[in-house]
C-alpha cells in the first residue's frame, strides 16, 4: 500500500529531527566513552574497561582546580556586574518613553553585532596602558562589557512585562525608585533575571580568546584557556583525559541551569499583584 503525501512529509522530517539528534549526541557519546577509556582515540567505542584514571590524571591542582576556580571568580563577577548594571539601564528604557530610546537600544545591538577579534588589539593597548593586562577584575570588567549590550535587551524585554501600576502603588506608599526595582519589579522578573544570568555566564565561561589574550600568568588562566595543555607537540592528544577534564568543566554551567530550572519554567510571579 503506498504511502499518503502527509505521511512521506512526516517520516522525512522524522528522519531529519533524528539525524539532526544523531549529530548531536555523538560528540555527548563520545565524550562519556573517551572520559572511562585510557586508550581513547577519535572513533566512538566502548572502551575494553572502565577505568577512572582519565579523572584521576586530571584532578589535581595544577589542571583542574586552579583553573576552574579562575574561571568562577572572573565568570560569577563579570556576570554579577553585567546582570547589575542591565538591570539599572533596562529600567529607565522600559519605564520612560523618549525619543532617544530607540536609537539607543539600536546602538547597543549594533555593538553586539561586532567581533571581538576586530576590538581586542585597541583593548590589549588600553589595558597595558592602564595597568589591567594579567589581571583578573580587568578581564572580568571587559567580559561584563562585551557581554553588556545584549543583557540590556533580554532585561528590558523580562521588565516590560511587569505592570507599571505595582510601581505606582509602591510610590504611593513611599517608596523611592531604587526600593521599587529592588522589591518589586526584580523579585516579580526573577526568571528573566535567572535567563539572563545564566545565558550571561554561559558565553562567559566558554570564552577562549579574550582571557587568552589578557592573561598573561599561567597561575590565573582559566579552565577555558588550560584546556590548551591537552594538545601536545606534531598533533599529539591525550583524547581520555581531554574527554574527562571537558566533563568536568562542563559541570557548574549544567548546575547552574538545574539550580534555576524550575524557576525558569514558573514564569512571572504576578498572579493575584494587580487586583481589579
Amino acid at each position: 500500500m503506498p504511502l499518503s503525501r502527509r505521511r512521506r512529509r512526516r517520516l522525512a522530517a522524522d528522519a531529519g529531527l533524528l539525524a539532526v539528534a544523531t549529530a548531536f549526541a555523538l560528540p555527548l557519546l563520545w565524550l562519556v566513552l573517551s572520559s572511562l577509556d585510557t586508550e581513547a582515540t577519535l572513533r566512538v567505542r566502548l572502551p575494553r574497561s572502565l577505568s577512572p584514571d582519565n579523572f584521576s590524571a586530571v584532578l589535581t591542582d595544577e589542571i583542574t582546580f586552579t583553573p576552574l576556580r579562575n574561571s568562577l571568580l572572573i565568570c560569577g563577577g563579570a556576570t554579577l556586574l553585567t546582570v547589575l548594571c542591565a538591570a539599572l539601564a533596562a529600567y529607565p528604557l522600559s519605564r520612560f518613553r523618549s525619543r532617544f530610546a530607540r536609537p539607543y537600544l539600536l546602538t547597543i545591538l549594533f555593538a553586539t553585532c561586532l567581533p571581538i577579534t576586530a576590538v581586542m588589539v585597541p583593548v590589549y593597548g588600553l589595558f597595558v596602558r592602564v595597568n589591567l593586562i594579567d589581571t583578573t577584575y580587568g578581564t572580568a570588567l571587559f567580559l561584563a562589557a562585551a557581554q553588556l549590550p545584549f543583557a540590556i535587551w533580554l532585561m528590558k524585554n523580562f521588565m516590560d512585562g511587569v505592570p507599571k501600576v505595582l510601581e505606582e502603588a509602591a510610590w504611593t506608599d513611599g517608596a523611592s525608585w531604587r526600593q521599587t526595582l529592588l522589591r518589586v519589579i526584580l523579585p516579580l522578573m526573577g526568571p528573566g533575571v535567572g535567563v539572563v544570568a545564566v545565558y550571561t555566564f554561559i558565553m562567559m565561561w566558554g570564552n577562549f580568546f579574550v582571557p587568552f589574550m589578557l592573561l598573561l600568568s599561567p597561575e590565573q588562566l582559566p579552565a577555558s584557556v588550560s584546556v590548551f595543555s591537552f594538545f601536545g607537540n606534531y598533533g599529539a592528544v591525550a583524547f581520555g583525559e581531554l574527554a574527562a577534564f571537558s566533563i568536568l568543566y562542563s559541570a557548574p554551567v549544567l548546575v547552574l541551569y538545574l539550580l534555576i530550572s524550575r524557576r525558569l519554567g514558573g514564569g512571572f510571579a504576578l498572579g493575584g499583584a494587580v487586583k481589579g
